[in-house]
């Protein structure tokens, strides 16, 4: 469950986006159904509102996820993800990570300088602090689900090409590479629904199957919405399914 709720907070940084205008705005929310087979395991939602740093004005993104029902009685899970970005840039100023997994817990906050490409991390759970080196146009795990939805590239991926990022998580640059894989229409609750398919390249290990046992379907529209993730696993698979939106900046269209 703790790996699902991560997938939908990284590989939704994934969406993209070729028009220049925002594809999101003040006021979009996204709730995400986590389910294995028949088995409702929890939810996951994503909200962007408006906020202040340093007498300037930001997007400040949260990213929830949390279990419900049998699942919560046999691991726990408690997930809060937040980011404060340019709302020009898209670059973050400040990160939080408050997580509880199964008994598993962290509580960080993270400062950017992306003038001097450095990070203050503070972690509340030990009481330390440390500033780390990062990379030009890092991004948090968050902030890169909406800064990259406005990337200008998507119009460019042919079947087989690859995107890079770099993203600051759990003290380090991680370079997450995702391949695009081509266009599907899928059954939702909202009708079927253009996507655009991609997979991320996962390490392999006692959880996943192989490097590319991750898919992600995003809506081929103006939104880039990302309304299915799925994970193979060593027995079974796991899904999302979008469930709930509200606040989208552009028409959102199923077909009947």
């Amino acid at each position: 469950m703790k790996k699902i709720v991560l997938i939908l907070l990284v590989l939704t940084t994934f969406s993209f986006d070729s028009q220049k205008e925002d594809a999101f705005d003040t006021g979009e929310y996204f709730k995400f159904r986590i389910h294995y087979g028949i088995i409702n395991a929890g939810y996951a939602t994503l909200e962007i509102k408006d906020a202040t740093v340093n007498n300037k004005k930001v997007f400040h993104a949260v990213g929830k996820g949390y279990t419900t029902g049998m699942s919560k009685l046999f691991f726990k899970v408690e997930d809060l993800y937040e980011s404060y970005f340019d709302k020009e840039t898209g670059s973050p100023y400040r990160y939080v990570r408050k997580i509880n997994e199964g008994g598993y817990t962290k509580n960080q906050e993270g400062f950017f300088n992306q003038n001097e490409n450095r990070i203050l991390v503070k972690d509340y759970k030990r009481n330390t602090e440390k500033t780390l080196v990062t990379t030009d146009a890092v991004q948090d795990i968050v902030s890169s689900f909406y800064y990259l939805r406005n990337h200008p590239n998507i119009d460019k991926l042919k079947s087989g090409d690859s995107i890079t990022i770099d993203m600051f998580f759990d003290d380090e640059i991680t370079k997450f590479k995702l391949k695009f894989i081509g266009r599907q229409d899928i059954t939702t609750k909202f009708g079927t629904v253009s996507t655009m398919v991609f997979k991320p390249l996962v390490q392999t290990g006692r959880v996943f199957k192989e490097k590319e046992s991750l898919t992600l379907w995003i809506t081929d529209d103006n939104n880039k919405v990302p309304i299915r993730i799925k994970a193979d696993l060593a027995v079974g698979s796991l899904k999302a399914d979008l469930d709930e939106y509200k606040g989208l900046k552009n028409p959102f269209k199923a077909k009947k």
